[in-house]
């Protein structure tokens, strides 16, 4: 016998608005659409938001490192930092993979851990958000997640696994349905890691976006086998921005007279530097320093209409972000620019973020934030 209702939200990183009407996406099988206001940040913040519903201001989670030495994890591994040459070697992509791979399984974490470029030496000044699954019970710690709230409610619900690939979550997603699962949340990021590269490459785009066509009309056919109704919604995070230039920030910091961890600490994002200063020398020299570039510090009311403002100052005591389409090369991210990135100014045209469906959306639907009620109520009706 069919059930009545399967809910699926599917959510696909880096599906931005432009790249849904430039190709066309779905608009047949999928016909409510939403321009979306995307979480200030990156995945690392846009994901705990769509999972619990809150801010980073409130879940905690900006840049996956901070500076905050007291609690920094990474004090004991420091202490090696010597060891870690040349930092050529050290420096590669690879390397550096397998070294993250080494840590998460020394310091215990569960959630996604990558050490980037985050230089060895400077590891025991940083803390990392996210130790923890937040796709799990309790990942994330005193705030429910969409996991714990559907557990609370006894919806009989499937939560994909971001470790696999997107194939392998919409095998399990199929499986589920068929185990008369009827709510899925089910994570692809597969769209992220191709525009990152291939942004304006509109042939490779257009062939992934056929790719997961493909994809979500074999998910939505399994699902109206088994249900009378199928509630399908199509959930990004942020699009993604081409590459405009690049900016050497650390270079023009480390020809200062500042010395990090002593006058000031900071982090390098891609598209923004955040800043914690130890004395006001350094809140003058950085802020003189950074009039030279193509950005500017975030206001306190900006910080607050992002959802980033923390009285703690946590995320830094300044944030500067670059101009739409310019990238810091090097960062604690990497030494190379990529094709696309995401992480500039929200209302940028490349920044917004889709919600498509085949069930009417609610006007109040707006932000990502606004994605986690949207889906607990229509688990409610389940």
């Amino acid at each position: 016998m069919k059930s009545k209702t399967i809910e699926i939200f599917l959510f696909i990183d880096a599906l931005g608005w432009k790249i849904v009407n430039d190709h066309d996406f779905l608009t047949g099988l999928l016909p409510y659409r939403k321009k979306i206001d995307m979480q200030f940040g990156y995945s690392s913040s846009a994901i705990p938001t769509i999972l619990s519903g809150r801010t980073p201001a409130e879940h905690g989670h900006l840049g996956l490192f901070r500076f905050a030495p007291d609690v920094s994890p990474f004090k004991g591994f420091s202490r090696w930092s010597w060891l870690f040459h040349p930092a050529s070697f050290w420096n590669r992509g690879r390397v550096r993979h397998h070294l993250s791979k080494i840590l998460k399984k020394i310091y215990g974490f569960t959630g996604y851990f990558q050490l980037y470029r985050m230089p060895v030496s400077k590891l025991k000044y940083m803390d990392y958000c996210e130790k923890r699954d937040l796709f799990i019970a309790g990942g994330m710690e005193n705030i429910a997640n969409l996991h714990d709230t559907l557990s609370a409610k006894k919806v009989d619900f499937h939560i994909s696994d971001w470790h696999l690939s997107d194939s392998e979550n919409y095998i399990a997603a199929e499986k589920a349905i068929e185990n008369g699962k009827k709510f899925l949340f089910v994570y692809t990021a597969s769209l992220d890691g191709l525009l990152h590269h291939k942004v304006g490459d509109d042939l490779a785009v257009g062939q992934k976006l056929d790719e997961i066509k493909i994809q979500i009309g074999s998910l939505y056919r399994k699902a109206a086998d088994f249900a009378e109704n199928v509630h399908f919604t199509v959930i990004s995070d942020h699009g993604m921005t081409p590459l405009s230039g690049t900016v050497d920030i650390m270079k023009s910091l480390s020809e200062s007279d500042l010395v990090f961890g002593r006058d000031y600490g900071s982090c390098f994002d891609s598209t923004m530097a955040r800043f914690y200063y130890l004395n006001d020398h350094a809140r003058k020299v950085i802020t003189d320093l950074m009039q030279r570039f193509p950005g500017r510090f975030l206001s306190c009311d900006e910080e607050k209409k992002y959802g980033i403002y923390r009285s703690d100052r946590a995320f830094g005591d300044a944030i500067f972000l670059l101009d739409a389409g310019i990238q810091l090369v090097p960062s604690d991210m990497g030494d190379k620019p990529l094709n696309g990135m995401h992480g500039f100014i929200p209302e940028n045209e490349y920044s917004f973020a889709a919600m498509l469906s085949n069930t009417p959306l609610p006007d109040r639907i707006g932000r990502v934030a606004d994605y986690f009620n949207l889906m607990t109520e229509r688990a409610d009706l389940l």
